[in-house]
């Protein structure tokens, strides 16, 4: 059995940074990358870590208590907001990153229109 941990935000909420942590912690990583090192497990493709944004939904699992799960972190720019979508149907729950400097954005309460139409159960960090 597994469960599926969706992570969405607008662009530059921190994102990855947050996945990349929790990855840390559970012990699936032996170090947290980081996007302004160009060093990230889920952002590895070249133009993502060019750009120092996610362009496509990534993924990585750990075990936590008995329990796999996979962690998907998700694309913020509205840009790529498709990629985004195309990830909502397979999770399970999804923690919605809202930047402290940038406070709610638009696209953050479009992510969660779509997670309530889907009745994915969300936390907010």
């Amino acid at each position: 059995m597994y469960k599926t941990i969706g992570v969405l935000a607008h662009v530059d909420a921190g994102k990855t940074t947050l996945s990349e942590q929790i990855l840390y912690h559970a012990r699936a990583i032996r170090a947290p990358g980081r996007v302004d090192h160009q060093d990230t497990l889920l952002d590895y493709r070249p133009a993502e870590r060019r750009r120092g944004i996610t362009i496509f939904g990534a993924q990585a699992s750990f075990t936590l208590g008995g329990t796999d799960y996979y962690l998907v972190d998700t694309p913020g720019h509205v840009d790529f907001a498709a990629e985004m979508e195309r990830a909502l149907c397979v999770l399970d729950v999804a923690v919605v990153v809202v930047s402290c400097v940038e406070g709610v954005q638009a696209h953050t309460e479009t992510i969660c229109q779509m997670l309530a139409e889907r009745g994915i159960p969300t936390f907010f960090f």
